[in-house]
């Protein structure tokens, strides 16, 4: 069977660019190097992750809250693997939304 190569973009290049990564494929299964061969390449039409991140402005502050409220919302996001702050962020955000219209 012959190789056939697939040029790939990979992620994670030095300076955050985009590097080219060329892989060579031997005796790969019959069907499998047809799909390569007869596969198209498609142009990236994805965002960048850099993209997908949206920074807002926010204001740092200082809040006391109860122990019990702190512990329920700790709670949760550990479940959910998120930061706490950012449920309480967004619990905010939500209330304030609410209130604006």
């Amino acid at each position: 069977m012959e190789k056939l190569e697939y040029s790939v973009p990979a992620i994670g290049g030095k300076g955050g660019k985009n590097i080219i990564k060329k892989t060579t494929y031997s005796n790969a299964p019959a069907d499998i190097g047809k799909a390569i061969a007869d596969s198209e390449i498609i142009e990236d039409f994805l965002p960048s992750p850099g993209d997908l991140v949206f920074k807002e402005d926010n204001v740092k502050v200082t809040l006391e809250l109860s122990k019990r409220s702190v512990g329920l919302f700790k709670k949760y996001a550990r479940s959910r693997g998120i930061k706490y702050q950012r449920m309480i962020r967004n619990l905010v955000d939500q209330y304030a939304s609410r209130a604006l219209h």
